[in-house]
């Protein structure tokens, strides 16, 4: 299902302080293919892991450029999803991939089609020497996308608002306003939110959507760290834009669908014009 947490600050006061600072889990069945982030044969200015399942080759759940265009998409929790639905993950491909339109015009044109995909939750943005933007749309909520609001911090999943979502932002809070916390420390901090097997219920509204799903498989997805047999959390990623255009991706994925093996890998750009 995914959850993402993050800290928008366009213009930090401090120049030990971010202009993004993004935290979040890919939730999937363990045996799902998929290519782990890297910068794309075919654009190499795209970065991002690749959905390789049969039909949806090239969508992706996160991704960034080196001029600045980044998007991040959550799947809604919905216990009857249509099966002959258009692949999600292209949204987040497709806003990577485009040169012309910029966040809000992208989400103001996937609004239009959001019928066409079982739910989700879409974040836009661009990062520019001028300005930084970030938008949100869900195609089970309002019509019409948001510009998030600068200096502000958020948290997204599968739903509205879950407790899962209320506590991990608690703690992801906690940390990020610490700027006395190195680059590296800042990882493996915010490594540790996303790690947290820690079950949140009851959660009326997570169970009530998740009518069609088993009542254990309900309570696994309310941890920010999902686990269970054949599906559960498969990879994290922080992503850190500081105020010198300098980006840090760090993505930690699972090996061989086993829950003990994992891998780490870190790529540092600087933002182009």
């Amino acid at each position: 299902m995914c959850i993402i947490f993050l800290k928008f600050d366009p213009r930090p006061a401090s120049k030990n302080a971010y202009r993004l600072i993004l935290a979040a889990n890919r939730d999937e069945l363990y045996n799902r293919p998929s290519k782990a982030a890297d910068f794309w044969r075919t654009n190499s200015e795209i970065l991002s892991g690749l959905d390789l399942e049969a039909g949806k080759e090239g969508g992706s759940w996160l991704g960034i450029t080196k001029r600045g265009k980044l998007a991040a998409i959550t799947n809604y929790m919905e216990g009857r999803p249509n099966p002959d639905a258009q692949g999600r993950g292209f949204l987040v491909s497709n806003y990577l991939m485009d040169k012309d339109l910029d966040s809000c015009t992208y989400l103001k044109k996937v609004s239009t089609e959001g019928h066409l995909y079982n739910g989700f939750n879409l974040i836009t943005a661009e990062f520019k020497a001028k300005q930084d933007t970030m938008c949100y749309y869900g195609n089970r909520g309002s019509t019409e996308p948001i510009c998030l609001k600068p200096a502000g911090i958020y948290g997204l999943s599968n739903s509205l608002l879950e407790k899962k979502l209320l506590k991990g932002k608690h703690h992801f809070t906690s940390i990020v306003n610490d700027q006395s916390l190195s680059c590296d420390r800042l990882v493996q901090e915010l490594l540790g939110v996303l790690s947290n097997e820690e079950l949140n219920t009851p959660d009326p509204i997570q169970e009530h959507q998740g009518d069609g799903y088993t009542k254990s498989m309900v309570q696994a997805l309310s941890a920010v760290c999902v686990r269970s047999p054949d599906y559960g959390t498969r990879t994290n990623t922080i992503i850190l834009i500081d105020a010198e255009d300098n980006v840090t991706f760090t993505e930690r994925t699972m090996l061989d669908c086993d829950t003990s093996k994992w891998s780490t890998s870190s790529f540092q750009f600087k933002l182009q014009e």
